[in-house]
């Protein structure tokens, strides 16, 4: 029986973190779709477009890793692939009570649809989209924390002008 998974996000940007639990999970996976949502609600640094193409740059050597953006409800997204299970990540205590209802919810509105919870490798768990922006925005490093395609477009977006080395 074939198994497909969405692992779905802003990805804003994507980072090592991301990429970790992408490659770990592409290998319980058939197919696993990474799903970069619009999500109207969140005011992203990076367009649409530009986020799907940073996550195909990173994830080009994953070989059963697709990306795609999507917007509307994710359970619709998920039936649409003929997949069966939202991957989501946990790095800490406190993204668990917000994962908890986002998946009983889905499971709610498609009972048919699993979620798994992956946790990230511990070099990776403090890794954020958000706190990535901000430490970059302030003159931080973080080269470590993305991937060396992200830190330009990022360094470049922030008006920083570093190079990426």
């Amino acid at each position: 029986m074939e198994v497909n998974a969405v692992y779905p996000g802003t990805f804003d940007p994507i980072t090592n973190g991301h990429t970790d639990l992408i490659q770990r999970a592409a290998k319980m996976f058939d197919t696993l779709t990474v799903a970069i949502a619009t999500n109207p609600r969140k005011a992203p640094m990076f367009q649409h477009d530009l986020r799907i193409t940073l996550a195909q740059d990173a994830l080009r050597d994953c070989r059963n890793v697709i990306v795609k953006g999507f917007n509307g409800l994710l359970v619709d997204f998920v039936h649409s692939l003929n997949a069966s299970v939202i991957l989501r990540g946990l790095r800490a205590v406190s993204d668990f009570e917000y994962e908890f209802q986002l998946a009983g919810m889905n499971r709610r509105l498609a009972p048919d649809i699993e979620t798994v919870f992956l946790t990230p490798a511990e070099q990776y768990t403090y890794i954020s989209s958000s706190m990535i922006k901000e430490v970059a925005s302030l003159g931080g490093d973080v080269s470590g924390c993305v991937p060396s395609g992200v830190l330009s477009v990022l360094l470049k977006e922030l008006n920083l002008g570093r190079s990426a080395e």
